[in-house]
This record gives C-alpha cells, sequence and structure tokens, in this order.
C-alpha cells in the first residue's frame, strides 16, 4: 500500500470532524478534530515505513511534532500513530492496528489489551464503528466485510515517550476511546524491522492471488508464473510465461477431479497454434488443487533477517530420508493483511552421491487474498477440442501440473516418468549410486525441457535419449575442434551463380541422396559424419546411386591430418585426407561404424569418390549456401550445438538467441540437407548423427535469422574428380 493519496478533507462518521488527506512534505497527513476540536497529540500519518528507535516529538502539552521516518528501505507504507495523550495510550501492552473507513489506512495505538473481537462467520471487523448521532462516543455497530484470518496482536513498535507524554497518556486512559477503536482492529500493516515478526506458522489464506518466478539452477530456467487458489471453491489456475502456458486443477469435477492445460502447440504444418488438453483424475490419482506454497507441516521459525530489502520471518524444515538431506526455507514478511510470501527455497544434498544433488527457487511478489471468479472460466471453444495430453502416463501428470513437483517435498511423478523413461531406452546402470545419479540428471532435464515448452517457442523440446546425460556428456557428442587454422580450400564461385533463380524450398531427401541417420554414440565424431554426408550426396549427383560411405575409416587413418578419432576432428582436414588416398571407403567395404576409435586397415582397391579439392562457401552468405545446396547437394556445415535447447530439440523452427556464429565458436558439425518456409519462418533442414531418437527423426529446422547458430559460417562441400 503506498502513501494515502486522496484529495481532499473527508467527513468522518458520526459527525466526528475531518480528515485531511492531502500529503504534507515529509510527514504524510494529520486528523484534525477528532472531537470537534484539535486534540493536544494529534494524529500523524507517516509516508514511509517507521523504522526502529522512533522518537515521540510532542510534549503532551502543545501540538505534536510529527514522527520522523528518513530510513524506508525504499519501501513506501503509510501508518498512522496516535498520541498517548490523544488516545488513552498507557503504554501497556503493545500496539494494535485499526483500519480508518475514510482513508484505508492502519493506525498504531499504544494502549491497553483490546477486547474479543465480536464472532462473525468469515469476516473480521474492517473500519470505524458506526456512532450514534446522538452520542458520538457511542459505537452502535460495526461495518463488516469478508478477511483473512489473521495472527491477533500484530506487529510492535518501539516508541519512546518522555515523563509528559507519560502523564498525558494517563489522561488520555480515562476517555474509554480506546477500547472501540481496538476492537475495530484488522490486521497488522507495516513491513519492516522492529514490528515483531509472528511466531505462529504463517498461513497465507484460503483464497489468494500471487505472481512469481521459479528459478531452477542446475537446469538454467528462470519461470514466471501467477497462480490463483481457492481452497473453498475447491480449484486453482497456475499460469507460466505470462499466460502463455495456463493449467487448472478443478478438484470439484466428478467424479475425481479434472485437469486443464492451455498452450501454444508447434509442429511441421503450424506454430503457436493454441490448443487445450485435459487430464481427468482417477481413484488411484485423485485431481486436487495446487497451491504455490510449501505446506508448512515440519516447519520451525529460525531467524529473522533482511532478503532483498525487506525484513522477514525465516521458517525452515529439515528432511532426511536414505541418503539425503532436504532443506526447505521460507521467508515471509508482514503485510497490510497479515504476512505475505517472500522467497522459498529447497536445497539437497546426496551423501551417497557427496555432492548437492538438487536446488530451486521460488520468489513471490503481489501477494493479495482477492481476484474476480472470472479467473477459473475455461474458454468454451477451447475445452470443446480438449484432447489428451501427450505423453507417458507419470509424465501426463507432470505436464498437467508441474508445480506440484516443486513446492512438494517428494517426487514420485518424477522418479515414475524415470523408470518409464528407463524401461524405454533400455536403460541399465552398474551401481545403486549411479541409478541416483542419473535419476537426478534426468530430474533436472526434464523440469528444463517442459519449462521450455511452456515459454511458447518456435520449436519445442522432448525427453529423448539423451535426458540422463549430463552437460559434460553431451558436450562429448560435440565433437568439431577448433584449431583455427587455415585450409586449402576453394573459394565459392559466386559469380557463376550470379541471376540463379533457387527454388522457395528443397529437400535433396525427396531425391533420394541422403542415407538414413546414424548414431554417433558416445564418440566425438561428427566431423565424420557431416564428410561423410557431402561426398554420398555429390557421388549421388554424379553416379545416380546412393552409396553409403564409411565414418569409420576416417576416424581411424586421418590422425596425420590433424583429426583425432573419438575425440574430435574437422571436416575439411577429412577432405584433405580423402584427397591425397584416392577416394574414401564404403561403408560395406571398410566395415560397421563402431563408436569408437581403431585400426586403419581400408583397401586402396576399394576406395570410392575420388576429389579433385573443396570448396568454402563464402561465410555468413545464406544465398551463397543455399546456391552451393541447390547446386551441389548437401554441405557440410558447423554449428554451435552447445545450448540445452538443441540437446532435446523435438520440433518446430530452432532459434536460439544465445547462439555463437562466428569462426572457433562452433563446436558441433552436421549435414545441410535442404532448406524451406514454415509458417513464414525461413529454416535449414539439418540431418544431425545423433541417432532418430533425436529431434524430428534426426533432423532439425534451423532457423536463417541471424545466421543463428552459424549454419552459413562454415560451409563447405567436395568436388569429385
Amino acid at each position: 500500500m503506498g502513501a494515502a493519496t486522496t484529495e481532499g478533507p473527508g467527513q468522518l462518521p458520526g459527525g466526528w470532524g475531518r480528515l485531511s488527506t492531502r500529503p504534507q512534505a515529509g510527514y504524510g497527513v494529520s486528523l484534525a478534530k477528532l472531537w470537534g476540536q484539535e486534540p493536544a497529540g494529534g494524529l500523524i500519518l507517516m509516508g514511509t515505513a517507521l523504522p526502529r528507535g522512533l522518537e515521540w516529538g510532542g510534549d503532551g502539552a502543545g501540538g505534536a511534532q510529527p514522527l520522523q521516518a528518513p530510513y524506508s528501505r525504499g519501501r513506501m507504507e503509510p501508518c498512522i500513530w496516535g498520541a498517548p495523550k490523544a488516545l488513552g495510550g498507557n503504554r501497556v501492552g503493545g500496539g494494535f492496528p485499526v483500519l480508518l473507513e475514510e482513508a484505508h489506512i492502519p493506525l498504531f495505538l499504544r494502549g491497553e489489551e483490546p477486547p474479543a473481537l465480536p464472532e462473525h462467520p468469515g469476516t473480521e471487523p474492517v473500519g470505524l464503528p458506526r456512532m450514534d448521532p446522538a452520542d458520538p462516543m457511542r459505537p452502535i455497530g460495526h461495518h463488516m466485510m469478508p478477511a483473512p484470518s489473521l495472527p491477533r496482536g500484530g506487529p510492535r513498535l518501539g516508541l519512546k515517550t518522555g515523563s509528559r507524554s507519560r502523564r498525558a497518556g494517563a489522561t488520555g486512559a480515562r476517555m474509554g476511546v480506546l477500547g472501540w477503536l481496538v476492537a475495530s482492529a484488522l490486521c497488522a500493516a507495516v513491513r519492516g524491522r522492529d514490528q515483531g515478526l509472528s511466531r505462529p506458522l504463517p498461513h497465507f489464506g484460503s483464497i489468494y492471488h500471487v505472481r512469481g518466478v521459479i528459478n531452477l539452477p542446475y537446469a538454467e530456467i528462470e519461470e514466471p508464473f501467477e497462480a490463483w487458489y481457492n481452497l473453498t471453491g475447491n480449484k486453482s489456475r497456475i499460469q507460466y510465461y505470462g499466460g502463455q502456458v495456463i493449467t487448472y486443477q478443478l478438484a470439484g469435477v466428478k467424479p475425481y477431479g479434472m485437469q486443464y492445460k492451455i498452450t501454444p502447440e508447434t509442429t511441421e504444418k503450424e506454430v503457436n497454434a493454441r490448443k487445450c488438453f485435459q487430464l481427468p483424475g482417477s481413484k488411484e490419482d485423485v485431481v486436487r488443487i495446487q497451491s504455490v506454497f510449501p505446506s508448512l507441516e515440519g516447519f520451525k521459525f529460525l531467524r529473522e533477517e533482511y532478503y532483498q530489502g525487506r525484513y522477514c520471518a525465516v521458517w525452515q524444515n529439515v528432511t532426511l530420508w536414505a541418503q539425503k538431506k532436504n532443506v526447505y526455507t521460507l521467508w515471509v514478511t508482514n503485510s497490510s493483511c497479515g504476512v505475505a510470501p517472500v522467497h522459498y527455497e529447497m536445497r539437497g544434498y546426496n551423501s551417497l552421491l557427496g555432492s548437492h544433488y538438487d536446488k530451486y527457487e521460488i520468489s513471490y511478489t503481489d501477494f493479495d487474498n482477492s481476484f474476480p471468479s472470472s479467473v477459473f472460466d475455461i474458454p468454451v471453444n477451447e475445452t470443446k477440442k480438449c484432447g489428451l495430453l501427450p505423453g507417458s502416463t507419470a509424465e501426463h501428470r507432470v505436464l498437467a501440473n508441474p508445480m506440484e513437483d516443486l513446492v512438494g517435498r517428494h517426487q514420485p511423478r518424477a522418479h515414475e516418468v524415470f523408470h518409464h523413461y528407463r524401461r524405454r531406452f533400455g536403460r541399465r546402470y552398474g551401481s545403486a549410486r549411479e541409478l541416483e545419479h542419473r535419476q537426478h540428471v534426468f530430474v533436472h532435464n526434464m523440469r528444463f525441457v517442459h519449462s521450455k515448452n511452456r515459454a511458447a517457442l518456435s520449436y519445442t523440446l522432448a525427453l529423448n535419449h539423451l535426458a540422463d546425460r549430463t552437460p559434460q556428456e553431451l558436450a562429448a557428442l560435440r565433437g568439431r575442434r577448433q584449431s583455427g587454422a587455415p585450409n586449402h580450400g576453394l573459394p565459392f564461385p559466386a559469380e557463376r551463380y550470379a541471376g540463379l533463380i533457387l527454388p522457395e524450398s528443397l529437400d535433396w531427401r525427396m531425391y533420394g541422396a541422403v542415407t538414413p541417420v546414424k548414431d554417433q554414440a558416445v564418440c566425438g565424431s561428427c566431423w565424420s559424419f557431416a564428410t561423410t554426408g557431402a561426398m554420398e550426396g555429390a557421388l549421388f549427383l554424379k553416379t545416380g546411386v546412393l552409396t553409403p560411405l564409411s565414418q569409420q575409416v576416417l576416424i581411424d587413418c586421418s590422425w596425420g591430418f590433424g583429426n583425432y578419432a573419438c575425440d574430435g576432428g574437422e571436416e575439411w582436414r577429412a577432405y584433405e585426407w580423402i584427397k591425397k588416398h584416392g577416394g574414401i571407403a564404403s561403408t560395406e567395404s571398410y566395415g560397421s561404424y563402431k563408436g569408437q576409435n581403431g585400426l586403419c586397415h581400408y583397401n586402396q582397391s576399394e576406395m570410392l569418390a575420388k576429389i579433385t579439392g573443396y570448396v568454402n562457401v563464402t561465410s555468413g552468405n545464406i544465398t551463397a549456401v543455399k546456391a552451393a545446396i541447390y547446386k551441389h547437394g548437401p554441405v557440410a556445415v558447423s554449428i554451435d550445438a552447445s545450448h540445452r535447447t538443441f540437446s532435446f530439440y523435438s520440433n518446430g523452427v530452432y532459434y536460439e538467441p544465445k547462439c555463437a556464429n562466428k569462426p572457433g565458436e562452433l563446436d558441433h558439425a552436421v549435414l545441410a540437407v535442404g532448406y524451406g518456409v514454415l509458417q513464414g519462418e525461413t529454416y535449414w533442414l539439418i540431418k544431425n548423427s545423433w541417432s532418430t531418437y533425436w529431434g524430428n527423426d534426426g533432423y532439425i529446422l534451423m532457423a536463417m535469422k541471424d545466421n543463428n547458430c552459424g549454419v552459413a559460417t562454415e560451409a563447405t562441400y567436395p568436388i569429385l574428380a
């Protein structure tokens, strides 16, 4: 709540003088003529949060001086402070909050304990009592409105008073005004160090709305969200990335509840088409509404501290199970309606692995306890088209409600998805330690994939056969060395293709010039697959016959030209070897690919596809690369594939803003077999060597925009003799 800005004087109930709500520079505003005359103590509305060690400047006899509040830590929190004489404060007990109906600002009083508040189901008093016109000192009722249940007592402020103020307070105590003022108190109002954060477990209410950001450090994700929660109505809604993905948990739908997910979907035919999916509950898996706060069972008060400029109470739970120690920490602060969440953090340590295996954080903002009921209205035209969520049964539930695995203390759904993954790809691990390690890696990758898919990008990701690999292991698949050494390639003959009319799209697979996708396995041999792919295409254009060529012969035999087999190499060095040795062996003559280094054993008489050289396509020239593909078949290209989005690409036009595109920054070699346009986005059709489990059956559409990831930076093709 900011400083009061209502213009002009306002009439208090029952003719009780006027409320001046025009802010005064530095001091806020004052209440005048509370009893029809200016009270000696006065009332002061402050425009900033009250810091520690405030001094009351009044002398109890003349006009009171405003409290000074020079230190507010960047926050504007209005409050009213009552002078002891004016309001009967006798410094017995603590400070009690009162919300003035006219100003809607919190009032803090020092004085005796308040009487019990009247009982009204679902409500607590808000505002001043209504006054009897015949006797302005006598309240005749309360204005009521629904309010969340809040801890009693409210915050305290350390106020120092002089002896004359104490004498004035004793006089004022006889006036009896404090009783009805305190009876109308609602809740603690001002955040701050000296307001004594309450010790009962925080309660955020049965109805709330909040925004926040999910931070997954190990997955390199920061994901904004917004949530609406209605315990009474038995429904919740959480949306991600500004509403690009919306999830509903409707526990009241018979018989077992229903979950909806509205999300953009990108395929080969359409980009970001709005789709709706549903997942009904079952007897074994009943749908429950989803909070974005952890269950505080077992949490204990730890300390008070500043967190991101706000004074907070810190609550913590430490859970031990098996070899794991999970520490859950929650920071909360006082707000105008009780407590408000600030930050939640989970840190997991595994003694079996000897390391921190997990960490995630949620930061909260804009917390309040009201919102329109219409937020739970699901668009009818979209629900009519709702299909079942794709993926495994366990992954269904994770996709429908991702928040559950972040605020819950256990992750049975994620573990179930991992077991399904192991069965699908035949994963067997050598020890319990490795099993534990792979499961943690998988969970982080799963979070990354699901979060990115909620971001409504031009492409989607999927959990593929690499989902249990660490970033270091994924880097081993990117085996293009970055020597920076000049090669002996010929320049691209641009003048020869001046005026060439290029087709809008081209796919050499349709003409039979591309062999099936292979798997390089755990070997940095991508450079050999890019080289043989370009050689196979060139040989097809010359002979009309598609002949699979051997990557293994290049791995085993081209060391003398600067390649390092499974530890990486460069395409142009492979061309140099082929040129010197009179061609390259076919897969049939040399033997199948091993996925590891081997003995060089080629037969010279069986070498195919002699070349006279190779061409370096003009760096960064999109048109030149398209012309090279059109006239010479698939070309070998180098890219920046270091981003996790590339590792888990599934479909759509891939555009990664973080991608590099300069020589020396490209770490993976692939084959460009065509190009085209999808929903207005121009792309390269790229063949990878990570098996058909990766991407779209082993292929990826990479955006031409900005030469993203460097496809056009170091393209080459061979010249057959």
